[in-house]
This record gives structure tokens, sequence and C-alpha cells, in this order.
């Protein structure tokens, strides 16, 4: 069991998002106070956030954690990332597929050792707090134990976490395979004992059309529709080589959405990493499905994939739910400060531009509401889990430098989204209890002192 709150004020420039600035406006859609506070019950849920001048008497009494001029978020949400792959940064592939065979494959093959497996979870799920990461879609292994591990480990942090046992039978290491039937009855006893257990819930997950059969992703299909409040986790469309593995495989199948819709794994709850190159067709079967399609700027690039066109997925006569994430290790930093930059640079190559709004939007609530779990994280709004992050837009001595030049909130965020890294995050919070602090961090605790505190920007929006 995860360690309770005893409740707590946490004080902060606070900043989260109504709704999606890109579809109603920065005006409706961003909630800032220049000095903010967030009111956490025994519980760890959010009871009151607002002006910190105006915490209610009930909530004064409570220690506070104050954070001066830091910015204070939910905590951020990585749609897409492999707990296997937690030390293979910057492991070199010519493409996809050969990454894949020659790093990949040989290191998921270790986390059969139970003791492998568990000494992985421990440095990945703290990792992931490091970054203000406090919620994750995660890939595990063929191994059931491995994931049984990995959720353990979640639980005992008190994280929301997205993961399943992955279903492979073939194109793979016998060592990382299964068949139709064991993978079935694993993910299936895996689903009763953990799905909704604490903040936890269960994706049925394939790799990929590659590293299943048909019979396997029937069987997959199958298990959704048992269970439809699962998710389903997968990758599609990454690379040009992968869909000419699939093409060739599937020969029946008019594209590669087209493989995963005939078994039944197209529907509102999956989740498909990459999407990189899809067919028009495809992208009014994944709209009018309710599927999500998550963006992996920095694997994308690292592996030569593609450039992800975000603004292609978003036209409004069939717009298909767009997530972002991180993709360790075929992604290159952990934190989600550093994607969202790269999915500025990215879009800046197709001709589009994303505001810092837009960015720092899609890592909070925007992932929150793509994995259908918005009325829980995503946001500072009362009833809410108080997952929070604490960043400090001066924490490095280029950021230092940078901060001067801000006049207003959006260039502060644009600045930590280019510049920042773990560095820039100053605490992170799970359930209203402190995970993380960065070493260092002089952070008072003590009685709230409303008002204190020098404006985060000059003419900030409050």
């Amino acid at each position: 069991m995860s360690v309770p709150c005893r409740g707590r004020v946490v004080c902060g420039a606070l900043l989260t998002y109504r709704d999606d600035p890109a579809r109603v406006g920065l005006e409706h859609a961003v909630l800032h106070h220049l000095r903010g506070a967030v009111a956490v019950d025994s519980d760890g849920r959010i009871a009151w956030r607002g002006r910190a001048a105006q915490l209610p008497a009930r909530f004064r009494s409570l220690p506070v954690d104050d954070h001066g001029t830091s910015l204070l978020l939910p905590g951020f949400i990585d749609a897409h990332t492999h707990y296997p792959q937690h030390r293979m940064l910057a492991a070199p592939g010519r493409d996809l597929l050969d990454w894949l065979h020659r790093f990949t494959f040989p290191e998921e093959s270790r986390y059969a050792a139970p003791a492998y497996a568990s000494a992985a979870a421990e440095v990945f799920l703290d990792r992931l707090l490091r970054h203000g990461t406090t919620a994750a879609v995660v890939f595990s292994t063929v191994h059931r134990q491995a994931t049984e591990i990995l959720l353990a480990a979640a639980e005992r942090r008190g994280l929301a976490l997205v993961t399943g046992k992955t279903m492979m039978d073939r194109n793979a290491p016998e060592t990382l395979r299964d068949d139709p039937a064991s993978g079935v009855r694993d993910s299936e006893e895996l689903i009763e004992r953990w799905h909704r257990r604490e903040r936890l819930r269960y994706a049925i997950t394939v790799r990929f059309a590659v590293t299943s059969s048909e019979d396997q992703l029937r069987a997959a299909g199958e298990l959704a529709a048992r269970y439809p409040d699962c998710h389903v986790h997968t990758h599609l469309a990454e690379s040009e080589r992968e869909i000419a593995a699939v093409k060739r495989d599937f020969p029946w199948a008019c594209d590669y959405t087209d493989v995963y819709d005939r078994f039944g794994l197209i529907g509102p709850n999956s989740l498909l990493a990459h999407g990189i190159h899809l067919s028009e067709r495809e992208c009014e079967r994944l709209s009018q499905a309710g599927a999500t399609v998550v963006h992996c700027p920095t694997s994308n690039t690292f592996l030569g994939s593609g450039l992800f066109d975000i603004e292609r997925l978003r036209q409004v006569q069939r717009p298909v739910g767009i997530g972002i994430a991180t993709d360790i290790a075929g992604g290159t930093s952990y934190s989600m400060l550093h994607t969202m930059g790269e999915a500025y640079k990215v879009a800046m190559l197709h001709g589009h531009t994303l505001g810092a709004h837009d960015l720092f939007h899609l890592a909070t609530r925007g992932n929150a509401v793509q994995l259908g779990l918005d009325d829980e994280i995503g946001c500072l709004e009362p009833g809410r889990w108080a997952d929070l992050v604490v960043l400090d837009p001066a924490a490095t001595p280029v950021l230092q430098e940078r901060q001067p030049l801000s006049r207003q909130l959006e260039d502060t965020l644009f600045a930590l989204a280019i510049l920042g890294d773990d560095r820039a995050v100053r605490a992170t919070y799970v359930a209203g209890r402190k995970a993380w602090t960065r070493p260092g961090t002089n952070g008072t605790l003590g009685h709230l002192a409303p008002g204190a505190g020098a404006p985060l920007v000059a003419g900030a929006r409050h």
C-alpha cells in the first residue's frame, strides 16, 4: 500500500488548464495565480485551490510547503514509455527494426530474472518522479512476473500507472515469445488481480503487428471485448520498414490500422504510439473510433522513423486524439520538458507553431483526457489527486539568464520547454505526498504567509 498523505498546503505560482487552449483560447483555458495554493486532504486529493491569500480558514493549520515563485502545476503524464528499456538510452540502430533486434530484445530478455526486473522497476519509477512525471502508460515485457513487479512497485508509491504484459508470439527471440493461449491467460489473471486496484489500470498490450500472429491478435481483441474498460496499448505506423513488414505479413489488410481494426483492437481506449505514416483512410477511421495516437518526438527523430505532423491529425473534419510521450528508450530523455521542446521543433519543420500553453496542456490535462483519466488527474481541480510538479524557471545558469527576458507566462513556459530538464524540477508530489525533492532545495515548511514572494514574470496572467 502507498504511504498516506496527512494533509498539507503547497504554495507556488499556480498554473492549471481548464480546457484545451487550442480549442477555447487562453482566456478560457488557463488558470494562473502568481501566488497560489493547493490544499490537500488526508486522502491525497485536492480539497481546494486558488489564490493563497484566499485560503479558507479550515486549511490554515495544515503544514505548508512554500515554493515561492516556482511554478506549481499538475504532475506530468507520460503517455507511452518502456520499463524494460530504462537503461538503454542512446543505443544506436540503423532503424527501428535493427534497433529492436540488436539492443532491445536482448535487454528485455533479462527481465525473466525477478531480481533484475525488481531492481529495474525501482530505478525506472524513481526516475519518472525525478523528472516530475506522476502518471505513465508503460510497456512491460512478455514476462508476467516482471509486470507484477512493476505494478507492485507503482502501488507502493501511489502512482497512477497503466501497464500490461506484452504479447509476442513470433519474430522475436524464444526468450521473449509467449503463445496466444498463455498470453491471454496471463493477461486475464493480471487484469483480475490488478486492474483498478489503488490507482492502477491494465492495458491489453500487443507489441506491434510484426510480432503477433493472427491468432494472437484475435485473442487480444477478444480479451479487449471481455474487458472493455481496459486500455489497448500498441505501436502503429512508426517506420516505413515496419509498415512494409506488416503489408507482407497481412496481405489481406488495406493498411496497418486495418490489421488491428479487423481484430477489435481499435476503439476509444486504444493508445497507438507514433502514427507517423498514416493514410487519410487511417486518420478517418481512428477519428471515428475515438482512438489516440501518441506523439513520441525524441524517439521518432533518434531512430529516423519520420516527423509526426500534429496539425494533419488535428484537422477539424476528422480530428484524431493526440497524446505526447517520452518513449524511453527509443526516446532520448525521461523529461517531459525536453519532449515538449522536441515536439515544438518537429512541428516547426512541418511549418506549424505549437505555443507553450499547447505543449504544457498536452503533457498534463491533454494526456489525462486521452487516457480517460481527466476526472482523476491532469488538472488542479478539487477532487482530483494531488499529483503536483514544482518547476523552477531559473534552475540552471542558462535559465537564470534567460528568465529576465520573459514578459509573460508563456515566455517562461517556452523557455522551460526548450531549455529545461530534470534540473528544473524542484519537487514532485504523488497524492499529496512529497515523492521527490531536488537536492539542495530550501523549500520552507511552516505556516502560510499569503502575499509573500515576488511576481513570476512581469505582466503575467493571474
